[in-house]
């Protein structure tokens, strides 16, 4: 198993910053992909970012340059650096891991929310 520690959510104003981290524990070598992903109150969980041990895989549209994922070596801690945020940002942020299995894990979410 993975466990998944989230961390780094706020509050922000719009036009400012945060980082979130994400610590996975347990299993981790088995990790292929890890990523972000972010649900506002009544909208589906959509896609922030994913990064495998290549680099960064993907990126959800509605970051159009403002976010930046990464990781560490062993892709153990998951990064999201959000620039010049927005109050659509305004989500809980969980943070994702897949293994070689297909099986997924989760952290327990952070909420940014980001005031105009």
């Amino acid at each position: 198993q993975v466990q998944l520690v989230e961390s780094g959510g706020g509050l922000v104003q719009s036009g400012g910053s945060l980082r979130l981290s994400c610590a996975a524990s347990g299993s981790t070598l088995t990790i292929r992909f890890m990523g972000w992903y972010r649900q506002a109150p009544g909208k589906q969980r959509e896609l922030v970012a994913t990064i495998d041990r290549r680099g960064p895989s993907n990126y959800g549209d509605f970051v159009k340059g403002r976010f930046t994922i990464s990781s560490d070596n062993a892709m153990t801690t998951v990064y999201l650096q959000m620039n010049s945020l927005k109050p659509e940002d305004t989500a809980v942020y969980y943070c994702n891991a897949r293994n070689w299995n297909q099986n997924n894990y989760w952290g327990q979410g952070t909420q940014v929310t980001v005031s105009s």
